[in-house]
């Protein structure tokens, strides 16, 4: 689990055979498909075939010499493998924190004591973090490794930090496991390599009791033990270690170790400000956890974390549904969960899932409409996971009595098509089905690129989804004049928001704003936000390219931020508000200040009152045309 398998690769010694190679790769007008990949490869034998790590690895040794182009971020698109991982402007960063008790017990999820709770350890981010042992510095390190090895831009990475529920985690391990990713950025980032220490001080720790897995495995229709009690009796042992060692470590009786489960907040603010210009810039920070564990207070922890987005299980807003389920929370409780993230600027990344026990197609598609129609809800983004059948979960029981099916495939087509229809501009679909390994489902849908299908059918049917992952530029070359500023406003639960977004004439975004415009900023959760509108996300789309590098034609660096930035501080100024605040990620502070902003506590607010006639960056001469129809969302 806890093996190395270094990269290596000797470029100078392979120059003969690489330059040809790159040259007609590089000067392709476009990239090469798999296909084509290996059919050059075969054409120019190493002897063998070399992979798109080994290319990757070529350019940056051998670039500028020989005919090849001087090194560029942006020429590493016909390089890089898997692309679309990073096509939205950012890097994913994607760890899971390790198995511990949940509060909730719902019927749907899986029980895989190997894991937190909710994942499977067949699930491909799930395997990584088993590999690494749950050690959030490993997790980071091989990541970003992985990454650079396959050419993709390692400089403005979005932390994800997934398993269970956050906030059921002890304050003490969550400073510890974010401050451990920035450490492990900062030391990729100077090509320092501290995992051999880790993994010793790793190889101490144990992980399970040494029973048989098959031991461990709980029965979902049988449900002898629960996932608490089970993962309580497994880690039992290592749960009281790290409590004991983290109480002696903060009582000055222990030296530290790296695999220590212990940071304090003047430590992990520290490594923020080192990110701040560090050459692997955190530029979001996302956590997940429930509605019934948001409160004021958490709220404020996760902000001090860093955290900027909160992906959080809706799940079914129907009460009855959430109850059959045993959810353990009400519709209330997500209500006021959102009304408290609004208003302290974070995004909202909900999960929903059709086809619980006691739903229907017809229901689910009610349900569908209140995401939408309720100004209480209105989510950012959206994770849609139909619910699967999985061996360890106790909806096997309902399953196994007849109350429970799985909803055939015409029926979760045709459901999920009413929802791609249905789902708003400001909204990103972000996942459609969960990556659920088909051997895991013991009945139900195992097409993982259902999405897929239903673009296909909107298509077929003369329609296209307008949420934002289905209009992203991407690779797309774009200019400004082909631009226009377009604006929605909706109402929220804390007033309204108004979604700015450069667009094309075919309706396909280049970039966009989040600006939230409080009814009440009297009434703000902390004393640094009163009487301030909040810029909530800004995003710029096309390839991630690096810090400070250009890339003709894209999205990205072509002023756009700076122009939805000057327009939102007008739109607010005009509203009346005094300031106008931004939760900002670490590593995009810097930009900020350039942009106006001033550091606060957990914030960064520029004065509205001290604009005019101040000068600030405008984007290029080129600039994209502003539209004059503003369009608005009905309540």
């Amino acid at each position: 689990m806890l093996d190395d398998q270094k990269y290596a690769f000797d470029a100078e010694a392979h120059r003969e055979q690489l330059i040809p190679l790159l040259e007609i790769i590089l000067s392709a007008p476009g990239r090469l498909s798999s296909r084509e990949h290996q059919q050059l490869m075969r054409r120019h034998p190493k002897p063998g075939i070399y992979s798109l790590a080994n290319l990757v690895d070529g350019w940056r040794v051998l670039a500028g010499q020989a005919g090849l182009p001087d090194y560029d971020e942006a020429l590493l698109y016909k390089l890089r493998r898997k692309p679309v991982r990073t096509m939205s402007g950012v890097t994913p960063l994607t760890l899971l924190t390790k198995p511990f008790p949940c509060p909730g017990t719902c019927i749907f999820c899986p029980n895989d004591v190997r894991m937190p709770k909710s994942y499977l350890a067949d699930e491909p981010g799930a395997q990584r973090a088993e590999k690494n042992a749950f050690d959030p510095y490993l997790q980071t390190w091989m990541r970003l490794q992985t990454y650079h090895n396959l050419g993709h831009s390692t400089d403005k990475i979005e932390i994800i930090i997934l398993g269970g529920t956050w906030s059921f985690y002890p304050e003490t391990f969550q400073i510890w496991f974010v401050k451990r990713i920035f450490d492990a950025m900062h030391d990729f980032g100077k090509g320092i390599d501290r995992r051999a220490e880790v993994r010793a001080a790793l190889r101490q720790k144990s992980m399970f009791t040494g029973l048989p897995i098959s031991d461990l495995t709980i029965n979902g229709a049988a449900m002898a033990a629960s996932y608490n009690r089970t993962v309580q009796e497994v880690y039992a042992a290592e749960m009281r270690r790290s409590r004991g060692l983290a109480d002696e470590i903060a009582a000055g009786q222990r030296q530290r170790g790296p695999a220590d489960e212990y940071a304090t907040w003047d430590e992990l603010e520290a490594a923020q400000r080192e990110n701040e210009t560090a050459a692997c810039r955190a530029v979001g920070l996302v956590i997940e956890t429930r509605p019934d564990h948001i409160s004021a207070e958490e709220v404020i922890r996760v902000r001090r974390l860093g955290c900027t987005k909160v992906q959080i299980g809706f799940q079914s807003l129907n009460d009855r549904v959430l109850d059959l389920n045993k959810r353990g929370h009400d519709v209330a409780a997500t209500r006021r969960a959102v009304a408290l993230l609004r208003g302290a600027g974070f995004k909202i990344h909900a999960h929903w899932m059709p086809n619980l026990y006691g739903s229907s197609p017809r229901d689910d598609l009610e349900d569908y409409g209140r995401l939408f129609d309720d100004p209480d809800f209105r989510p950012d983004e959206l994770k849609i996971y139909p619910c699967s059948l999985i061996e360890s979960a106790e909806l096997m029981q309902q399953y196994q009595a007849g109350d429970w099916r799985p909803y055939s495939h015409d029926e979760l087509l045709e459901l999920l098509f009413e929802c791609f229809r249905r789902t708003p501009e400001y909204c990103r679909l972000t996942r459609v089905i969960r990556d659920i390994p088909g051997t895991d489902i013991v009945d139900g849908n195992k097409v993982t690129n259902f999405r897929q299908l239903v673009e296909r059918e909107l298509e077929r049917r003369g329609e296209r989804s307008l949420d934002i992952r289905a209009r992203e530029i991407r690779k797309k070359s774009v200019t400004a004049a082909e631009l226009k500023l377009d604006s929605l406003s909706y109402a929220s639960s804390i007033g309204e928001e108004v979604f700015l977004q450069y667009v094309t004439d075919q309706r396909d975004i280049a970039g966009f704003l989040r600006l939230s415009l409080p009814a009440q900023t009297d009434a703000a959760l902390l004393d640094e936000l009163r009487g301030c509108a909040m810029i909530r996300e800004v995003h710029v789309y096309g390839l991630a390219l690096g810090i400070g590098s250009t890339g003709e034609g894209r999205a990205q660096h072509a002023g756009l931020g700076t122009s939805l930035i000057e327009r939102a501080a007008q739109i607010a100024a005009e509203r009346g508000y005094q300031r106008l605040a931004v939760i900002s990620s670490v590593g995009t502070r810097e930009y900020y200040r350039k942009r106006g902003f001033a550091d606060g506590a957990l914030y960064q607010i520029r004065d509205l009152r001290e604009d005019t006639g101040q000068e600030r960056s405008h984007p290029p001469e080129s600039a994209p045309r502003q539209a004059t129809t503003v369009h608005t969302a009905s309540p």
